[in-house]
């Protein structure tokens, strides 16, 4: 299953990733989407846990097709993210990678470590992440156990 790209894709940072949310949320507008953008909004120092929990609820409610969060590993976001019931929040810094968290692991937020990717290669994974789909099959087994 594909992402319903008609609802707002919801985007959250850290002060580390901070320039990558503005690029990317700003590459969003530019192609019609609509974005919440959760913060932060400077490069002042922040806990990311502020910014990954709005994130997560609202891809959690279905107010948000998918998720964006950006950190300097992506680690925090992602534990973070990883706590909402029905959240499957990936790290990635390969294309193949955002390409396979969603084929596999039906992943709904995309989580972007800014310390080791460039902005070119973020935009690409998340381009890769919003339009591939979720293969089913014996992968729906699998994700349907990750649930506590």
């Amino acid at each position: 299953m594909s992402f319903d790209l008609k609802k707002p894709i919801s985007i959250g940072s850290d002060h580390a990733g901070y320039a990558y949310k503005q690029f990317l949320a700003d590459w969003l507008r530019s192609e019609g989407y609509v974005v919440r953008d959760n913060g932060t909004h400077s490069m002042d120092s922040v806990d990311y846990p502020d910014f990954a929990h709005p994130v997560a609820e609202q891809v959690e409610s279905g107010e948000a097709a998918f998720g964006i969060l950006i950190c300097g590993s992506a680690n925090g976001v992602a534990i973070t993210a990883n706590k909402h019931a029905g959240v499957r929040a990936s790290i990635c810094w390969l294309d193949e990678l955002a390409a396979l968290a969603r084929a596999h692991n039906d992943a709904n937020v995309l989580c972007i470590p800014a310390r080791f990717v460039s902005q070119d290669l973020a935009l690409q994974m998340m381009k890769t992440f919003m339009t591939a789909a979720f293969e089913g099959g014996r992968h729906q087994n699998r994700v349907n156990k990750i649930s506590c």
